[in-house]
C-alpha cells in the first residue's frame, strides 16, 4: 500500500506595494511628489519636483511614504481652514 499524496499549501497573496510618487496639492501634477524617509534621523521628506514645494515631518519605524504625504495634506487643509475662518471675520 502506498501513503496518501499530500496536497501542496495553497500560494501566498501578495501584498499591493505602496505608492512612493504622489500628485502635488499645489501644482496637480500627477506623480510629481517624490516621498522619502530617513530612518536614522527619524525624519520624512516629499517635494514636488516641479514646483519645489516641500513638507518635513517627524516620523516612526512604522512610518511608510503614503504617511508623510498624508501628513502634508493634513497640514495643508488645517492652513486652508484657518485662513477661510480669518476671511468669515
Amino acid at each position: 500500500m502506498g501513503k496518501r499524496k499530500s496536497s501542496a499549501p495553497p500560494p501566498k497573496k501578495v501584498a499591493p506595494k505602496v505608492d512612493t510618487q504622489f500628485t502635488c496639492p499645489f501644482c496637480n501634477h500627477d506623480k510629481s511628489v517624490v516621498a522619502r524617509l530617513d530612518k536614522t534621523s527619524e525624519k520624512g521628506m516629499v517635494e514636488c519636483v516641479v514646483c519645489g514645494q516641500r513638507y518635513t515631518c517627524n516620523i516612526t519605524h512604522l512610518s511608510e511614504p503614503i504617511d508623510v504625504y498624508s501628513d502634508w495634506i493634513d497640514a495643508c487643509e488645517r492652513v486652508n481652514a484657518r485662513e477661510g475662518e480669518e476671511e468669515e471675520e
